[in-house]
């Protein structure tokens, strides 16, 4: 059985506005190529293969679609649907393409939910999914398969995630929203602003030598950048629905986090010992690929990102994207890996290119 697992899509409204011009919002360019690659692996010689396709969080950025031109913090269900609704136009070929995969024979999708697609925990936008796509996609937080344990990785960042049992908190008229925690907030309320002047500012990695960077060479956004963030704290300090996650006290909490770059090798190799069952996790979130072999014989994965990544010297400026994935072989049977490789599609023509693999029996 094949697993194939792509994260950090970042679909949004699309690549233009309703005016024609650029949206800087969009991060996701490549329907054309995500058909192909589902395409790539529901025929020829994959048409009789058992292949599950995973799709490991925040593959819509549901928090930062406006509704009429106002990015709104108070999301309930309603909304969501209408929000999901706007992405699957902009980007048809998307979901067709996950519509045409889950039609073929020994072909399945799970999607698990991450911090841009926090709304995919509302039922009515899994059917709303389901309904653009297959009704047999699985939808959930987490999920184990053969051994294999899957996760966006948002959970062990402060900044983007929130107790489980406060996933949803009272909004106005009684009605369920989501409780966002403080990077969410950060990315509807005061990430559009400073994308206007530079549209790859919260690509760029790591964030901690981007500040540096612009203290000596961009030095009056530098100071720009300073005045939106504490007026922003000010302003947000007492909003009643969200006071607990952007308070003056958390932000500052968060702040001491926000520019440590995540790495999840230590996490993985947590989950793995909590549980003998489990011989590889794969997570996504932190949009850089990586490869580890535990010395028990165990390993974890990270899928990266479709989005461009720009360098910290040239942030103006976009770089190459690499359409990263993890290809995963597995004996469903005896619940073992028998490989695991990090692949980046080419298109049809040159599928893909192997950059690591790990051969396991």
């Amino acid at each position: 059985m094949i697993f194939l697992i792509l994260s950090d899509l970042h679909l949004g409204r699309g690549r233009f506005l309703k005016n024609g011009q650029n949206n800087i919002l969009e991060d996701f360019h490549e329907d054309e190529r995500f058909q192909e690659f589902l395409d790539y692996y529901s025929s020829g010689k994959h048409y009789n293969a058992e292949v599950h396709l995973i799709l490991n969080g925040d593959i819509l950025n549901l928090i930062q679609i406006d509704i009429d031109g106002v990015f709104d913090h108070i999301l309930d269900e309603d909304l969501t649907v209408r929000q999901l609704r706007i992405i699957a136009q902009a980007h048809a070929p998307f979901f067709h393409a996950i519509k045409n995969f889950a039609q073929v024979p020994g072909k399945k999708v799970t999607y698990i939910i991450g911090n841009h697609d926090a709304g995919m925990a509302f039922t009515r936008a899994q059917e709303e999914f389901k309904k653009l796509t297959s009704d047999k996609v699985d939808i959930a937080f987490e999920r184990e398969y053969h051994g294999i344990h899957f996760e966006h990785g948002h959970r062990f960042e402060v900044i983007n995630t929130v107790p489980p049992q406060r996933y949803f908190i009272q909004g106005p008229h009684g009605k369920p929203i989501l409780n966002l925690p403080w990077g969410s907030l950060f990315c509807i309320s005061l990430l559009p602003i400073l994308r206007k002047e530079r549209p790859h500012i919260d690509k760029i990695r790591p964030m901690s030598a981007y500040i540096k960077w612009c203290f000596f060479h961009d030095f009056i956004f530098f100071w720009r950048m300073g005045f939106l963030l504490l007026r922003y704290f000010i302003q947000t300090n007492f909003d009643a629905f969200t006071k607990e996650n952007r308070n003056f006290k958390t932000s500052i909490r968060v702040l001491k986090q926000v520019t440590i770059y995540p790495k999840f090798e230590k996490k993985a190799r947590a989950i793995l010992k909590k549980s003998k069952s489990i011989h590889t996790v794969v997570m996504g979130h932190t949009h850089l690929v990586e490869w580890r072999k535990f010395p028990e014989g165990k390993y974890y994965f990270n899928s990266g990102t479709w989005n461009p990544i720009p360098s910290v010297d040239a942030s103006m400026h976009e770089s190459s994207t690499n359409l990263t994935y993890i290809h995963l072989q597995v004996d469903r049977k005896q619940g073992k890996l028998l490989s695991g490789s990090v692949h980046v599609w080419q298109g049809k023509w040159r599928p893909f290119r192997e950059e690591v693999s790990a051969v396991v029996g």
